[in-house]
């Protein structure tokens, strides 16, 4: 080691590792230890030099307010404890206010309907995704949830739609239908079918009356034409 490390150690033990007498009746706490590090140590004992909340504009704003000084909204603050502490305090009320939910969704969670949508193939090869744009809408007024979807084997055209009532004891009319777009788009009755096709690349609720879907042509060449259309549910 050259002087200047010898003297860069020597300064850094003068400076955190100064006597401190008032620590001596705490078993093996007799000095000052770096006042970062403290903070890291993952152990439940106090910090030994914890921080001066003197002044602090925060802990003086709680101090006068009655309100918030009893409020159970506020995580309690622990001066003499690390990070690791505080952390593990956090973690253990995060997890016990997600468990009461927890228990009672999952309760309250079973199958209402089974539907067979299509069948893939046994072979022992992985079986390729089939199922594509699933989305939610949940229409408050006449109390039915829909779900859109599309499957891409042999049906690229179409969209499906499902609607349950909320109610699971009361059904719908057309619980599941297919919208198929193919050729509706070609000016003409005279042209073929296979030349102008179209396909869903994406479809939402727009409102509560209204999907909106985005289609493709179905060509291989650039330039493909790209249709925004929005739809009556009805």
């Amino acid at each position: 080691m050259t002087q200047k490390d010898i003297t860069f150690v020597a300064d850094f033990l003068t400076e955190h590792f100064n006597e401190a007498p008032e620590l001596y009746n705490r078993k093996g706490k007799y000095f000052n230890v770096e006042r970062v590090g403290q903070y890291l140590k993952d152990e439940d004992d106090d910090l030994v030099s914890p921080p001066n909340t003197e002044g602090n504009q925060w802990f003086n704003f709680l101090k006068n307010s009655t309100q918030l000084k009893e409020s159970p909204l506020l995580f309690p603050y622990y001066p003499e404890k690390s990070l690791h502490f505080v952390k593990r305090q956090m973690e253990g009320i995060i997890d016990q206010c997600l468990q009461k939910p927890a228990d009672v969704i999952g309760k309250s969670v079973h199958q209402a309907v089974c539907m067979s949508l299509y069948k893939t193939s046994q072979s022992e090869d992985s079986t390729p995704q089939l199922f594509k744009l699933p989305f939610l809408w949940n229409d408050k007024t006449s109390s039915i949830h829909y779900v859109l979807l599309t499957i891409l084997e042999n049906s690229i055209s179409k969209i499906y739609i499902l609607r349950r009532h909320t109610d699971t004891s009361r059904s719908v009319s057309n619980g599941i239908l297919a919208v198929e777009f193919g050729n509706f788009l070609n000016n003409s009755i005279n042209e073929s079918s296979d030349s102008r096709c179209y396909s869903c690349s994406d479809a939402h609720f727009y409102d509560d009356e209204t999907v909106t879907v985005v289609l493709k042509e179905n060509v291989e060449q650039e330039g493909k034409e790209r249709v925004l259309a929005q739809l009556p549910l009805s």
